[in-house]
């Protein structure tokens, strides 16, 4: 299975043409990686930015995001074909469940089966789950098998470092991505991360995704300055020590920044 790529171009929050420059930036800095979904409004923004680059499409590696409204059995696939024709490919790299189904009306094993169902057709060359229990995670596995689920990709930074989500994964088996790695810039601010981003001459988000790349996550920021898409690149190139991991490990607080009414209840 291709490996997703580790450092990605989130477009969550980009409308318009601020996700087409977004996008476009990122391509042209050397981004492979392109996470965007249903729900964000901007999959045809998205696929505008891809065709006009020119990137070759085996260099790339986009991923989307079925809503809510959409997992029922005879929605899933229809609703991930719209999503391709916005996009304008044949097929995406992987496609995951955005959200559980709300209060679980609809059942795990439909969805994800769904899932799989699309996978065998060529629409989605992986499969994945978004913002999981453990349990919902069980279910996913009992029903398409854990080596289907290519990542779990869930809110992780220094300020959530959701261990209980993150041990069941690995346990298993399971990659995971984490998105909104920066806290919403809330990184940037803590004297933790600025002192250790000083000693590396970095700076704290490039601190916060090297955190987060030498646990083995792959990581989403976003970003519509192009500077900081740029040094977000760079933080591949970043080692922190132990001591440094160590001392972001302490900045646990369980300060969840993604929960909408229709969340699960979360472990």
């Amino acid at each position: 299975m291709q490996q997703i790529p580790a450092l990605g171009l989130g477009t969550f929050r980009l409308k318009d043409q601020q996700v087409i420059d977004s996008v476009r930036n990122g391509l042209e800095l050397g981004y492979r990686h392109i996470d965007t979904a249903q729900i964000y409004g901007n999959e045809a923004q998205v696929g505008q930015a891809i065709a006009d680059s020119q990137v070759p499409r085996d260099e790339l590696f986009v991923t989307t995001k079925i809503w809510t409204d959409s997992l029922g059995a005879d929605k899933l696939i229809p609703s991930l074909r719209e999503s391709l024709g916005k996009l304008r490919l044949d097929q995406v790299d992987l496609t995951l469940i955005h959200w559980p189904s709300p209060g679980d009306a609809i059942a795990v094993a439909e969805y994800m089966a769904a899932l799989l169902e699309a996978k065998a057709q060529g629409l989605t060359r992986l499969i994945g789950v978004s913002n999981f229990t453990n349990a919902h995670l069980q279910q996913a596995m009992e029903t398409v098998g854990a080596e289907q689920i290519a990542t779990h990709q869930v809110e992780i930074h220094p300020f959530l470092q959701n261990r209980k989500v993150v041990d069941f994964a690995r346990e298993h088996g399971i990659h995971l991505t984490a998105y909104m790695p920066l806290a919403y810039g809330k990184v940037m601010s803590d004297p933790v991360i600025q002192g250790i981003a000083s000693s590396h001459d970095a700076t704290p988000a490039q601190v916060a995704l090297a955190w987060l790349l030498q646990q083995g996550f792959a990581v989403i920021p976003s970003s519509t300055k192009r500077a900081n898409l740029e040094s977000n690149l760079a933080a591949q190139n970043l080692r922190l020590s132990e001591q440094d991991m160590a001392a972001i490990a302490t900045l646990e607080r369980g300060e969840r920044l993604a929960n909408p009414d229709f969340a699960p209840q979360w472990d």
